[in-house]
């Protein structure tokens, strides 16, 4: 029996196809808040105030001081493809406002009632009531900008209301959708009502440091965030992201904006862990927002209808920019270096630079504290328990800050080695936390990392000469999801080969048949692994060195009996470079005048 009925085709009412298409542009109380503030800014505002109530589901209010709309304006705003930002389709290679396709009211207006009151000048002013058979036109009073209210969303439309959440839920997502565009333009002022409660004031401030401390972090101090700028050819970015001390176990708090717009990029979240890989404990991320303002020509959000994707024209420029900035921003960090070569936005750049350089060699009380709290944290004589909760006694406190301040007044550094006598002086001493190796010289204590010792060790004798490579008993399947991945592969295939990889490509599936030596990662790992090497450019060999080294070093927790453990703090001490492949210092130094100090002795 034939279930398929034959039915003839026939063309929807524009009532039914309107509200059909604007369930592409208006999914959820959110989506409407989205698309109002981007005409809210578009429009120039300077204060913008959004109110939501029951979620967004029962009202959404989106208040601005922007240019406003003349009578004539209002009469089109709210019909099918009516937009003010372009003429003709070639402008979508040159247009630089947040909305475009002019469906937002028309879609807005099909799944709830709209209210909209636009003055220009702030003398004449008009209501526009649309939502009934026919729309009402009035004249009312109100000073310039724009007022518009969504009411009732979906109330016409059963099918779509039945999948929305409750409205706890619905309104996080409002609250997340105004977060994002408030992140994105700094300079405006924003705030936040549900249920007629104050719930988020972000006033304008300067830099997007400030404004990721206030609705990121949520606090009115950025001591623990960084701002770093970066530039190519027809794309500046800005970074902000937070040290160690915001670590996060998901992704839930990286943001990647676009010309103001947030969007959905896995490579460009990659860049960020590439960038700060070896900054943060073992899975734990960075938290942080990357701004890319670029050249409209290069980048297309034609392709979805809520403009959540973007076509690139390159991704790979600006994905290694950001990556290396970011590896630049680190190893600055950890080297202790005056002369930043990034950009550090606000007035407390001069002595960022100071702060920064005591990271490497800062006793524990500091461990962990940002740029601008540990160069201030010296300085707290009083009420700071919840800071040090082991130090209670006041006078302990100041004497314990007195010998940090000792130590920081001339901060370790790993270059004092190269005046020490000789390295046949050297004494192992033991092993700490199975993980720190001590070393003692005349005056010096040298306090070694052995996971990063052992992994810059490895990563210079992999530079230096071919990797051995082991043939599989059985092949792995590397299965491309992108024509991109195929093109990599196959032409770098001869590099990869250099590297340890051997592949082969049978009826059009790639085939992982050697690995280097000692490579012990599941399938899905090595997979992963070869692939992040398409973002590498001509760093993969340093890229894939660095991947061995980790893998293959010494790890945390890790015994050494005292003749491995001394062979190799005489050969960490001996490297060019004493950082491990991510940045990090090897080891730090503490003399002996330093040690004394501490516990107030005299030499």
């Amino acid at each position: 029996m034939n279930t398929h009925d034959r039915r003839q085709i026939q063309i929807l009412i524009p009532e039914e196809a309107r509200k059909i298409a604007a369930g592409e542009v208006v999914e959820r109380p959110a989506s409407l808040i989205r698309e109002f503030l981007d005409n809210a800014i578009d429009a120039g505002a300077q204060n913008i105030e959004v109110a939501i109530q029951e979620g967004g589901c029962r009202l959404i209010e989106v208040i601005d001081d922007g240019c406003g709309m003349e009578r004539a304006d209002l009469v089109l705003c709210y019909q099918d493809h009516a937009t003010s930002k372009i003429d003709c389709l070639a402008d979508l290679d040159t247009v630089r406002t947040l909305g475009f396709r002019g469906e937002a009211l028309a879609a807005a207006a099909a799944v709830a009632q709209l209210e909209i009151i636009s003055s220009t000048d702030g003398q004449e002013a008009w209501r526009l009531i649309v939502g009934t058979e026919k729309a009402e036109l009035e004249q009312t009073r109100r000073v310039k900008g724009t007022s518009i209210r969504a009411s009732g969303i979906f109330d016409t439309m059963p099918a779509r209301k039945r999948f929305l959440k409750r409205d706890a839920a619905e309104g996080v997502l409002c609250r997340q959708a105004f977060i994002e565009k408030a992140l994105a333009f700094p300079n405006i002022s924003f705030r936040f009502f549900q249920d007629k409660q104050l719930k988020i004031l972000a006033p304008a401030v300067s830099t997007y440091k400030e404004r990721c401390a206030a609705l990121i972090v949520e606090q009115s101090e950025d001591i623990f965030l960084h701002e770093i700028a970066t530039s190519g050819d027809d794309f500046t970015v800005h970074i902000v992201v937070g040290g160690p001390e915001l670590s996060s176990a998901t992704r839930r708090q990286q943001y990647i904006f676009v010309n103001g717009r947030r969007i959905q990029e896995f490579s460009l979240q990659q860049a960020l862990e590439y960038g700060t890989q070896g900054w943060f404990p073992n899975s734990t991320h960075p938290v942080g927002a990357v701004f890319i303002t670029i050249d409209p020509a290069l980048v297309d959000f034609n392709v979805h209808p809520a403009k959540r994707e973007v076509r690139w024209k390159n991704t790979s420029v600006v994905h290694h920019a950001i990556t290396a900035v970011l590896q630049n921003f680190v190893q600055h960090f950890y080297t202790k270096t005056k002369n930043l070569s990034y950009d550090v936005h606000g007035a407390k750049a001069e002595k960022q630079s100071e702060s920064l350089s005591l990271y490497a060699g800062e006793p524990d009380l500091y461990r962990g504290m940002s740029d601008s709290y540990a160069g201030t944290a010296s300085k707290k004589k009083s009420g700071s328990s919840a800071m040090y909760p082991s130090l209670r006694d006041e006078g302990r406190q100041s004497a314990a800050l007195s010998a940090m301040e000792a130590l920081i007044k001339d901060p370790p550094t790993w270059a004092k080695l190269e005046s020490a006598p000789a390295y046949a002086r050297l004494r192992y001493i033991g092993q700490l936390f199975n993980l720190f190796l001590l070393v003692e010289t005349d005056e010096q204590l040298i306090i070694i990392d052995q996971h990063a010792a052992h992994e810059r060790i490895l990563y210079d004798k992999f530079l230096s000469q071919p990797i051995s490579s082991q043939e599989l008993l059985v092949s792995i399947p590397l299965l491309t999801e992108s024509a991109e991945d195929d093109r990599f592969l196959e032409r770098y295939r001869p590099d990869l080969e250099r590297l340890g990889i051997g592949l082969v490509q049978e009826d059009g599936i790639w085939h992982i048949e050697s690995l280097p030596v000692n490579w012990n990662k599941s399938d899905t790992e090595t997979i992963d692994a070869i692939l992040e090497l398409k973002t590498a450019h001509e760093n993969m060999a340093k890229r894939w060195a660095a991947t061995l080294a980790c893998h293959t070093a010494i790890k945390d927790g890790d015994y050494l009996d005292k003749a491995t453990a001394s062979a190799l703090a005489q050969e960490a001490l001996a490297l060019p470079d004493p950082h491990c492949p991510h940045g990090r210092p090897i080891f730090f130094v503490l003399s002996r005048e330093q040690l004394f100090a501490t516990v107030h002795r005299h030499l």
